[in-house]
């Protein structure tokens, strides 16, 4: 018997050298090489140059550290924007850009000088900055190198750096457009203030965190009260979790409309005792008892039983030593509504230091003051909160400015002088000095550790801040600007400035005519743009909008030294600030040639000019909050590059920066320009670990993407990227990547079957759209269904609520890819490839449909993985300079739609899918080895019905990969059986023509005969 021939050689099997392993970890290196040394971003650029423009301005990281992978998902998030507008054939340039100013950095350097025991305030400032300079262009330098290896294109070398002195001379003459035209103030205000920093800190340097504070119960004893006399030597009690306000109290706030009590302590002692209860209970003088016992106390009645009950409580902790619990009785004596307490007075517990603490603490009533809480009443320290401030400042109350820099009493204050810090839990605890001289002085009811609530910490030192009342430069939100709406209506009044503490500037109008007739508020300005801006996900309007109408002024000066400075001259006597353009001119000039700098360092007279003399002005030194920087940036990124009236498209940045620079960059320029610097706005959530955890260095559980990068390469995290729905927060970890790398393989193995299918391709074997078969056509029916759904992500013009959402974009593709071409058109054509001639009609529509997919598909996948889809158009089209990124979205005709398709087909899927199921027994059993040896009769009525009677048993047969399909009556469902005919030993099909196995069928003599 002599073997049967090999037909193996006669096969049009697949060749590629494209290889199935990706070593993407090795291989992306050498790309970015390549797209350097041939200007990839630089051609893009010329190509692209005359077309529409779509510009996204990249916030500002800070620099100041390795890339996390919040870096990470941002940057690749942004590139993959950028790379999908650019396929659509619009100019798309991308700037990089780092914020290199204030605290983030500052303080890295101040680290480096408290581990030498050295004080940053000793070394000359010019010194310090450039220091902090150096610093800052130090990790510019690397993570410009970390992002460029996650494949972001763009301007790396042409990026742009706070720093810079143009930067920084523009930054400069944003803040005196504001001040031109009246919109700054210099008052004093209580303000977010870190003792740890020495600085203000705006709201977006915020975080806050659960902890356990001291609350205290203070008893001011009233001295005068003319609406009702019997309240005159009863206390007025106070609940507080800041202790250390206590020293700086000035006034009681009450409710007018708060019903209140007065209750006396007819007698206190020890429960279950035989004794009865009387004001002298013999043997028991504990403190606990001493200072309630025969007392009378205001508070509001709706909250006496819980203010009762925890005093008892506070008593009985402090009693637990002798073993005794506490219990009382009260007699209530009056209740009365808050306007009684009208002209009332009363003394501060250290009354008897003298001085400050001997002036009467007058009874102010305050519409803030409610009963959720507390007792009632409130004691006011206008140093140190936004509504007490407010109260007495309307009452001819100001700040004494007790508290410093460092959160220390100042030295000279009567009561703790130069103790502190006023964040230290042991200074304010129920055993600190605050507490001990309170309860030695017979003010204290009630002290515990234990109150647990969410507190402000700075966000860079961790450290608790406080309200503190400092001069601050500030830009008022509600005060009328000269600048109108912009697509909107007009108007709305305002309150004088003074209201804030301030000296307004005489011309609110650069030009001095005073505001226009439509002129609106900061934030009238800022909701209107809010109200014409796009939000994505939409719902993110709600964030924003309500941040803003909620927000205080914004305080836009610092205390530190690297930034920019509030360039201004204050008049000595009056107060005001100078506003005169040519002075201004020749500030922003300065700043030009040397930056910042030059202000520190100026010659103020020269830069005065000859119309003032420096003695009568004070020289501003504060420097700007670094969110006004990046709030500026538009300025100089956008407009500085793409003309005066250019506007960025869209802002993209994590959810925080509703309150950082979103909101910064609004405020920026709805005061200079009347409309928000953007187009619209995208939110993404944060980086959690595989388990939904904030990631922390702590927990052990931080994903880096650098080592990501190097284990699996960048376009596996790109892949995750756009996979997730990043519209909230995220996952990543093992698992998550697992998977997001066996999409890419199955992806990746996609293209390399296209490149090995049309290795030969020639556009002569092209076949029209007419002459294909159906299945073909149908194919081409769901690529342009997918190019409809994908372009619904990218393109905003096609009204898309769907619009940047790009884990809709890539599960389609993939699914596309997966579904619809690996497990059904591949499968069922790669006989026909294979094995039909090369000039048959069947193989040339299919090659053809093959090559319209892989210019589709290279071009879909680049903005995603753009490392790979190179790689691919490269083995395809090699030509180190060309580049798949120089493509544009592919040419899909619409006339490909047939929803006439859509059913049959479906239908032609499910019964495939039900064949399979049918034939796994078979094949699990060993009855059959492949489909290709199955039989399959299907019940003639559920074919009529199913709407398939009307494809060809032989076109089924082909399409479910069996040997044979037959409609037959009398049975149900699908049946299986192994088939009698024999196998071809060319193409394996079991065919009637054949035989015997190993012999050929018809269509394979032809070929070979051919």
């Amino acid at each position: 018997m002599t073997d049967a021939p090999d037909y193996k050689a006669t096969v049009f099997l697949p060749v590629t050298d494209f290889p199935m392993k990706a070593g993407l970890a090795q291989k992306e290196p050498a790309i970015l090489a390549q797209w350097e040394a041939m200007d990839l971003y630089g051609k893009l650029r010329e190509r692209r140059k005359g077309r529409e423009r779509f510009i996204l301005h990249d916030g500002p990281p800070y620099a100041n550290g390795d890339i996390h992978m919040g870096h990470a998902m941002n940057k690749v998030l942004k590139d993959i924007i950028v790379r999908s507008q650019s396929l659509l054939g619009k100019d798309a340039p991308y700037v990089p850009g780092w914020d290199c100013h204030g605290l983030p950095i500052e303080w890295k350097i101040e680290e480096e000088y408290r581990k030498k025991k050295q004080n940053k305030d000793e070394v000359p400032a010019q010194e310090f900055r450039a220091e902090c300079r150096a610093y800052a262009d130090k990790w510019v330098g690397v993570q410009k190198e970390q992002f460029k290896r996650l494949g972001v294109m763009g301007d790396w070398d042409d990026p742009y750096l706070t720093m810079k002195f143009d930067a920084e001379a523009t930054i400069a003459g944003e803040l005196l457009k504001f001040a031109e035209s009246g919109q700054l103030y210099r008052g004093a205000k209580p303000v977010m203030w870190s003792p740890v920093e020495k600085t203000a800190l705006a709201e977006a340097e915020v975080e806050y965190e659960d902890i356990v504070s001291t609350q205290i119960d203070v008893a001011f004893e009233i001295t005068e009260a003319p609406n009702a006399p019997e309240l005159v030597g009863a206390y007025a009690v106070i609940w507080t979790t800041t202790p250390w306000t206590i020293p700086v109290n000035q006034a009681l706030a009450y409710g007018p409309e708060v019903e209140y009590v007065l209750v006396e302590f007819t007698s206190i002692g020890i429960a279950g005792t035989a004794i009865p209860y009387t004001d002298a209970l013999e043997g028991w003088d504990h403190p606990a008892l001493t200072r309630l016992r025969g007392k009378k106390f205001v508070v509001a009645k709706d909250l006496f039983d819980s203010w009762h009950g925890h005093l008892l409580k506070a008593a009985t902790i402090e009693m637990s030593e002798v073993g005794k619990t506490p219990a009382s009785m009260t007699e209530t004596l009056k209740v009365f509504k808050g306007t009684d307490l009208a002209g009332a007075v009363a003394r501060h517990p250290m009354h008897h230091l003298g001085g400050f603490f001997a002036k009467p603490r007058p009874f102010l009533a305050g519409d803030f003051v409610t009963t959720d809480a507390g007792t009632g009443l409130v004691h006011m320290a206008p140093d140190h909160g936004e509504d007490d401030f407010a109260l007495c400042k309307a009452n001819g109350l100001g700040p004494v400015f007790a508290v410093e820099n460092d959160g220390k009493y100042r030295e000279d204050w009567l009561w703790l002088g130069g103790q502190g810090s006023v964040i230290n839990p042991k200074f304010v605890g129920k055993d600190g000095p605050i507490c001990t001289d309170l309860r030695e002085a017979g003010g204290l009811l009630a002290a515990s550790d234990d109150f647990r609530h969410s507190y402000p910490h700075s966000w860079r030192s961790k450290a608790k801040i406080i309200f503190r009342c400092t001069p601050q430069w500030f830009i008022p939100m509600d005060m009328t600007s000269p600048l109108p709406f912009r697509g909107g209506a007009g108007g709305g009044g305002s309150p004088d400035s003074s209201a804030h503490g301030a000296i307004p500037h005489p011309n609110p109008s650069p030009e001095g005519e005073g505001l226009k007739k439509n002129a609106a508020t900061l934030r009238d300005l800022a909701l209107n743009s809010i109200e014409h801006t796009r939000w994505v996900p939409e719902r993110s309007i709600n964030r924003i909008r309500s941040m803003v109408e909620g927000r205080p002024d914004w305080v836009i000066s610092r205390q530190r030294a690297w930034g920019v400075p509030i360039a201004l001259y204050v008049h000595r006597k009056t107060g005001e600030y100078l506003v005169d353009k040519s002075v201004n001119a020749r500030i922003i000039e300065a700043f030009k040639g040397a930056g910042a700098d030059a202000w520190f360092g100026a010659d103020h007279q020269a830069l005065l000019g000859p119309d003032y003399d420096l003695n009568d002005y004070e020289v501003v030194n504060d420097i700007l909050d670094v969110w006004f920087d990046s709030g500026s940036t538009h300025s100089f990124v956008v407009e500085g590059r793409y003309g005066p009236d250019a506007r960025a498209d869209l802002y993209l940045e994590g959810s925080d920066q509703h309150r950082g620079w979103f909101q910064s960059s609004l405020l920026e320029s709805s005061g200079t320009r009347g409309r928000a610097p953007y187009g619209a706005v995208l939110t993404h959530g944060f980086a959690l670990d595989g388990q939904g955890r904030k990631m922390s260095k702590s927990l052990g559980n931080v994903v880096d993407p650098l080592k990501v990068i190097a284990e699996s390469g960048s376009d596996i995290l790109r892949v995750w990227v756009a996979s997730t729905d990043y519209f909230d927060d995220v996952r990543i970890g093992k698992e998550v990547l697992a998977g997001s790398s066996d999409a890419y393989r199955k992806l990746r193995n996609s293209f390399r079957y296209l490149l090995g299918a049309l290795s030969d391709f020639s556009e002569e074997e092209k076949l029209p759209v007419a002459e294909m078969p159906e299945l073909e056509r149908y194919m081409l029916h769901l690529l342009a269904r997918l190019d409809a759904d994908l372009r619904s992500v990218v393109d905003k013009a096609a009204g898309s609520e769907n619009w940047l959402e790009f884990s809709r974009y890539t599960r389609a593709l993939f699914d596309f890819v997966n579904s619809d071409l690996s497990a059904f058109f591949f499968d069922i054509r790669k006989d026909c490839l294979y094995c039909d001639a090369k000039a048959d009609p069947k193989r040339r529509a299919y090659r053809t449909v093959l090559d319209t997919l892989f210019h589709a598909l290279v071009r879909y996948a680049a903005p995603i993985i753009p490392f790979t889809a190179e790689e691919v158009w490269q083995s395809r089209y090699p030509n180190p300079q060309e580049s798949v990124h120089f493509l544009e979205w592919p040419e899909v005709d619409a006339a490909w739609l047939s929803q006439s398709l859509d059913g049959k087909w479906a239908e032609i899927r499910n019964q495939r899918n039900q064949v399979n199921e049918a034939i796994e027994p078979l094949r699990r059993e060993k009855i059959i080895r492949s489909s290709l040896e199955a039989d399959v009769c299907i019940s003639d009525l559920a074919a009529i019905l199913n709407d398939i009677r009307s494809v060809s048993e032989q076109d089924l047969s082909e399409y479910f990969i069996v040997a044979n399909v037959a409609f037959e009556q009398g049975i149900e469902g699908i049946t299986v059986k192994p088939s009698e005919w024999h196998k071809c030993g060319r193409c394996w099909r079991l065919l009637p023509e054949v035989e015997e196995d190993g012999a050929l069928c018809d269509r394979c003599e032809e070929v070979l005969g051919a």
